[in-house]
């Protein structure tokens, strides 16, 4: 699908942004949760009602060409959804005695999540450095980490790892986990004082 493809269908008159499909669906694929169509036309520098009729377009459009993937409008703004029919396959894929190994992203996530739990995904992203969104997710599909609530003072969701991850560890408990000290840097107990994430 291109810009022009789309912008030509049946949305009116978007040739000032003929970018603007590409720009919506490039931020659509790294947020982690629905976004308004006032907060994507600001990201996207867009009038709100151009915005609202991309998304709609591109909607229907993936619906039409039958992609595993749906764009939906939620209470809280708009969001990829991986379509029902293929929720079999994803799960098998992503839990069902896959054999595909963790990658070293997931990792050190899952290790952060291991040694700081309860903890939320913008911490772990703080103590790795990068954006790890999309590899809690993984984790999470994965059965290793689940939710665990609501930080009190910031809100921020919570995630703790399963008895599945310590199935998969063969440990006992989470007391069982090796010491960590010997191998952090001085300054990583710094993050504890660093404010919500």
């Amino acid at each position: 699908m291109t810009a022009e493809h789309t912008a030509g269908a049946d949305v009116g008159d978007l040739s000032g942004r003929p970018d603007l499909y590409r720009d919506l669906e490039a931020v659509l694929m790294v947020v982690d949760q629905p976004v308004s169509e006032y907060d994507l036309a600001k990201g996207v520098d867009a009038p709100v009602d151009e915005v609202t009729r991309a998304l709609e377009s591109l909607s229907r459009e993936y619906t039409e060409q039958g992609r595993g993937f749906d764009l939906r409008a939620v209470a809280d703004g708009w969001r990829f959804y991986t379509r029902p029919e293929c929720a079999d396959v994803v799960e098998h894929f992503l839990k069902e005695g896959q054999e595909v190994r963790l990658t070293q992203a997931a990792l050190e996530t899952l290790a952060v999540v291991a040694y700081r739990q309860p903890v939320s995904r913008g911490r772990v992203s703080a103590v790795r450095g990068v954006n790890c969104d999309g590899v809690m997710r993984t984790l999470v599909l994965r059965g290793l980490i689940e939710e665990t609530g609501h930080d009190p003072e910031s809100g921020a969701l919570l995630y703790r790892t399963t008895t599945y991850f310590l199935e998969r560890l063969g440990l006992r408990g989470l007391d069982e986990l090796p010491d960590l000290a010997p191998f952090l840097p001085d300054d990583i107990e710094g993050l504890d004082d660093t404010g919500d994430y």
